[in-house]
Parts: C-alpha cells; structure tokens; sequence
C-alpha cells in the first residue's frame, strides 16, 4: 500500500522530535516529575476522555494559543492525540516556534488506555 502525503509528513516530523513511550510518560507522572501534558486532539474527543491531568489546546489553535497556556519555552511539554501522528506535527510546529523541551507521546492515547492507564472524561 502507497504511503500517503499524510504519512509521509509525520514520518518527516518524527526525525526532528523527540519521542517518550507512553510507560516513560507515566513513570514521569507517577514519580512527581513536572511537565504539561497536552491533549491536541479535536474538541469532542477531548470530551470523550483524556488523560488524567492533560490541558487541552487542539492542534487547530495549537500555535495560536501555546503561548499564553505555557509562556515558557523551556519548559517540558508532552504532546498527545490518537496515535502519534497530529501531535508528531504539532510537536514539530512548536519546536519551530522556539519551545525547546517539546516530546511526542508514542502511541498516543489509543496505547495509553489499551495499557489501561489514568483515564477521565
């Protein structure tokens, strides 16, 4: 099957970001570490459920608002949605824009309730 432009625009994304399994996360979390972690996801799925803890600011607005949820640009900041691939692009977004700690969350959050993690809604 042929890669689509999509596809190959995240996988593009992912050799200049960083990346944390969704076991790094949560060991980060568990152990008190201080991060953001955002959800970048759409609205109603954001709704739905998330991840205990995560702010919301959906990739639509992601570059709009970053700034004024988290003014510090070295700051450590998880990204999430998902999959991967939207935060991959997101995360690659930021970076961009001078935030230096950026992570993308493998898996996203399909991996992080199939390990049946902290979840809300």
């Amino acid at each position: 099957m042929e890669e689509s432009d999509f596809q190959r625009l995240v996988k593009e994304s992912k050799k200049a970001i960083k990346e944390n399994s969704i076991h790094e996360v949560k060991a980060k979390q568990d152990s008190g570490h201080q991060f953001f972690l955002v959800d970048t996801r759409e609205d109603l799925e954001w709704e739905a459920s998330r991840i205990k803890g995560a702010i919301h600011i959906g990739k639509g607005v992601l570059e709009r608002d970053i700034n004024k949820n988290i003014p510090d640009k070295n700051a450590e900041i998880i990204l999430y949605c998902g999959g991967a691939s939207r935060s991959a692009l997101a995360a690659e977004s930021i970076q961009r824009m001078g935030y230096k700690n950026v992570i993308n969350m493998a898996g996203g959050i399909r991996a992080w309730a199939d390990a049946d993690y902290p979840m809300e809604s």
